[in-house]
This record gives structure tokens, sequence and C-alpha cells, in this order.
């Protein structure tokens, strides 16, 4: 009888509680909300404590234009591209001096020298040449070589390579911009087209040792055709490369990532193309033509080779009784 009652008793009073457990349950107290609010600690992050007092939403990204990315996204496409077009233009350059030989000097060298350029000139070629030939060498590095490098190194050397690459590519920038600024300011002058211009296009300058082009030496001032064809190209993919380099650089100076991503085509094409010429301007100087090169190292021509490559200067000298 007392175990009975005992359990009676368990029961009303777990039915009892049963009826408190649900009560507190099914009505919550309720929060005490604060508006939100920075605390500053010195020397530390700021801290955010405290909950809004309305819920928001964070704001709508703006849509990015898939044609860029779809331009971009093929990456091993930009590397053979540049890779193809730096490598391939010096694979090709030396079959055609292979075939074709030097553009040598008729008379050979006379021994007396003739002001072709300031010291200024020179100096400023020279900071903008290394600038480029840095920015050339580290941009392969940055867009192919993950596909051509990074298999045959270590994560922990490619992680440094690469990093350095990135930092030589962003400083040599500032030189380059300071070069190109420079030499298209100050020889745009010498390089506006002439007549004669054409008629040194048909020769193919006199560089062609065979055929019809054998012997010929077409007229050309101060700069010939294909000088200034190299200079127009350097002065606008030049700027196209500036500008875009200075916003991936600095992705603030653009409002959206379509902005970013434009700067990445136009420097990738502007990066192909001046890739391309330098390797052609750098062999016209230093193996098809002889004596070019000493232009840009003392400022000074051989007698002879200005006669044979750009007569019509020379003979405007001779006037002005500077020879």
């Amino acid at each position: 009888m007392k175990m009975i009652t005992a359990v009676i008793a368990g029961v009303m009073a777990f039915m009892c509680s049963f009826h408190l457990l649900a009560a507190d349950t099914l009505i919550p107290e309720p929060q005490q909300w604060q508006p939100i609010q920075i605390e500053v600690v010195q020397g530390d992050i700021p801290e955010l404590r405290g909950m809004p007092l309305q819920a928001q939403f964070p704001a709508p990204q703006p849509s990015v234009n898939q044609e860029y990315i779809e331009i971009l996204s093929p990456a091993s496409f930009w590397a053979d591209l540049l890779n193809y077009g730096f490598f391939g233009m010096i694979a090709l350059l030396a079959l055609f001096v292979v075939i074709n030989g030097k553009a040598k000097l008729n008379q050979g060298f006379s021994g007396k020298k003739v002001d072709r350029w300031s010291g200024m000139d020179v100096l400023v070629h020279w900071v903008g040449a290394i600038a480029c030939l840095a920015l050339v060498i580290t941009g392969l590095i940055m867009t192919a070589g993950r596909f051509w490098l990074a298999p045959n190194m270590g994560a922990y050397q490619w992680f440094g390579f690469i990093d350095t690459s990135v930092a030589l590519h962003n400083l040599m920038a500032f030189p380059f911009m300071l070069g190109w600024a420079v030499m298209v300011i100050k020889w745009a002058k010498k390089q506006l087209p002439e007549a004669c211009d054409i008629g040194w296009l048909k020769a193919v300058g006199g560089y062609l040792n065979f055929g019809p082009f054998k012997g010929k030496h077409p007229d050309a001032g101060f700069a010939n055709a294909g000088e200034k064809l190299w200079f127009w190209c350097f002065t606008l993919f030049g700027a196209l490369m500036v500008g875009s380099g200075l916003i991936l650089m600095f992705p603030s100076l653009v409002a959206t990532k379509d902005g970013a991503n434009l700067a990445l085509i136009l420097h990738l094409v502007s990066a192909f193309v001046l890739g391309a010429f330098t390797v052609v301007h750098i062999y016209m100087a230093t193996v098809i033509s002889e004596g070019g090169m000493e232009c840009m190292l003392s400022g000074q021509c051989d007698e002879n080779w200005a006669k044979q490559h750009h007569n019509l200067w020379f003979n405007e000298l001779k006037k002005s009784s500077k020879v």
C-alpha cells in the first residue's frame, strides 16, 4: 500500500514539473538587445560589440563581365603565346641570319666617327632597355613559370622564386615608365613619316643579300622606316603597358573588377607585341646591322655606316659643316 501511494505521488509531481518545463520552453524570456558599438582598444584591432538594431544584408556586388573571364581563363594559352612570341622570334631571326647573313658595310669601317646620339639619349635608352628586358623575363616567369618551371622545382624553391620575380617586376616598372616617357617625348620629332620611307620598305631596308634586293641601300633620314615602326609600336603599346600596369599594381585606380580584368588583358597583349618587337630591335642592332650597336654605346657611328644606312641625314650633316 505504501509503495502504491509513493508511485502515485511521484507521477503527480512529474506531471506538475512537466507543465512548468513546457511553460519555460514555449515562452522564452526576451533578450536584452543593444545597438552595435565600436570599442577601440589602444594598439589592437577595434572590436564590434552588441547587435545591430535592424538586420542589414551586404550590398550586392555588380555582375562581372563574363567575356573578360573567358578571355583570361585559358592561362596556358597566354603562357604559350608569350613564350612562343619571344623565343619563337629569337629562333626565327637566328634562322634568318644563318640563311641571309649580316648586312655588312660595303666599304668597311672608315675609322671616322659621326655624332648621332647625345649622352643623355644613351643614358635614357639604357635605363629603359635594361628595365624592359627585366620586365620581359620576369613577366614570362609570372605567366608561364607555373607550367614550365614549377613542375621541375620544389614547392619551397618555386614560391621563393616567383615572389622574387613579382617583386622585381614591380620594381623595374618604374624605370621603364621613366625611360618610355622621356624617349617618346624627346625622340618623337625624329620619327615622323617621310617620303623616303615607302622606298625603304619596298627594298626591305637593303638587308636582304639575295635576289633583286641584294646590294640595294634605300634612302633614309635620321631614322629609317623600320626604326620608325619600332618607335611608334613602342610608343603605343608602351602606353598601354604603363597604364594597365599601374592599374594592376594599384587596383583602387578602377572602380570595378571588370576594369582590372580589362587592364590585365591589355597588359598581356601589349607584352606579346613588345616582347616580339624587342627581339627584332636587339637583333637589328647587335647581329644583323654591322656597326649598329656602336651608336648606343658611344653615341657615335662610323661615317660609312651613316652613308649606307642614313644617307639623307649624313648629307644634311655635311651641308651644315658638322662632318
